[in-house]
């Protein structure tokens, strides 16, 4: 039960607050040394960079003529054709945080990395603003692999992917229906598709997934009719009365005293100086309240039989509330999917506790598998 809270699953008493106090960026982005060691940040990225590694802002467009916005990370004095990776996640992040992270390292790892924005967040374009298409973010991937592959610094034929969180099913349905991608890698993944439509581990009864529906259907009425696009729960919660209670904000604005702690670990990253970026849904706003239109209409890695002969990895907290969801994709592919288990990490961990984030692994099946 408390976990269902925490994912909003169950609605809170009172209204969400306007968000009034952000944490405050320095003139160059600074912020101070945090629980992951990492130091100080410039330009509001929620870590430093590497001094063996460059970075460049770069843009590309997707299939659909949507402009992503991407950082990408190489290491310096590079010579030769490198592997590369398109690096994307989590759900309601942007690259200046957790995905950033990751392609920071493997580009010290000696990679070409690829931390992009999905479609309509961040940086990215898309009228509609933070409006999430579990189609569109596959695709993502796919345009990421595009970019990539036109370096002349890039080997094509070894381009794989490494997702985070909620990005993480997308990641998986984009390799097994592009063959570039040769290995695909996950971090706390999250299947998006089943959150929303079934809740977290799959709660909703027949009569509440109905109701949620019902709840999206009236919210399409609502948004025609204003012209607007309202902000509410991407996981529709219900309250202690059984009836539909979306809130206005991923994150509260403050803190309870009670929280449980799986809200804790979450707004100890969007909601403090460690992980807030001012463009992160999660950081500072929601999801357009018809989100989950698209998630109940888009099932993902419906077809991850299909990845096979290539190789994923997935990586997961032992502690981590979302644990299941890679345990029951290794299930749907045991031959094609691994499975590795962090002890002592939960969900967030692995987005920025590099002390914890198994690199060496991710590293080595990389090599094995993009050789």
């Amino acid at each position: 039960m408390e976990r269902r809270k925490a994912l909003g699953l169950i609605a809170t008493t009172g209204a969400a607050a306007t968000f009034t106090a952000r944490p405050s960026f320095a003139a160059e982005g600074g912020r101070a040394a945090s629980a992951t060691g990492q130091g100080k940040a410039k330009g509001g990225y929620t870590f430093p960079l590497d001094k063996n590694v460059k970075r460049t802002s770069v843009r590309f467009k997707n299939r659909y003529g949507i402009e992503v916005a991407a950082d990408l990370y190489m290491p310096k004095n590079a010579k030769g054709e490198l592997p590369a990776l398109a690096v994307s996640g989590p759900f309601g992040a942007v690259k200046e945080q957790s995905s950033g992270l990751y392609a920071n390292e493997f580009a010290r790892r000696g990679y070409a990395a690829l931390a992009f924005d999905p479609s309509f967040t961040g940086e990215s374009g898309g009228v509609v603003r933070d409006v999430a298409s579990p189609d569109i973010y596959t695709e993502d991937y796919s345009a990421a692999v595009d970019f990539l592959g036109l370096q002349k610094i890039v080997d094509r034929e070894r381009i794989g992917v490494q997702a985070i969180c909620g990005l993480s099913g997308m990641a998986l349905t984009a390799a097994a229906a592009d063959s570039r991608i040769k290995a695909v890698a996950t971090a706390s993944m999250y299947d998006m598709s089943r959150s929303m439509s079934r809740g977290h581990e799959d709660y909703y009864t027949r009569e509440q997934r109905q109701e949620v529906v019902d709840h999206l259907s009236r919210q399409r009425w609502i948004d025609a009719e204003n012209r607007t696009y309202a902000r509410l729960s991407h996981e529709v919660p219900f309250d202690e009365n059984g009836n539909v209670a979306p809130s206005n904000r991923v994150l509260p604005e403050t803190l309870p005293a009670d929280a449980d702690p799986v809200t804790k670990s979450f707004f100890d990253y969007y909601r403090t100086e460690r992980g807030y970026h001012p463009r992160s849904i999660n950081s500072t706003t929601a999801w357009t309240a018809t989100t989950p239109m698209s998630f109940f209409a888009f099932p993902l890695m419906t077809n991850l039989d299909l990845l096979a002969p290539r190789k994923a990895l997935l990586v997961a907290g032992a502690d981590a509330h979302s644990r299941y969801y890679a345990e029951d994709a290794q299930k749907m592919a045991p031959d094609t999917v691994d499975l590795v288990i962090v002890p002592g990490a939960d969900h967030v961990d692995l987005y920025d506790r590099k002390k914890l984030i198994p690199f060496d692994k991710l590293d080595e099946f990389f090599t094995k598998n993009l050789a």
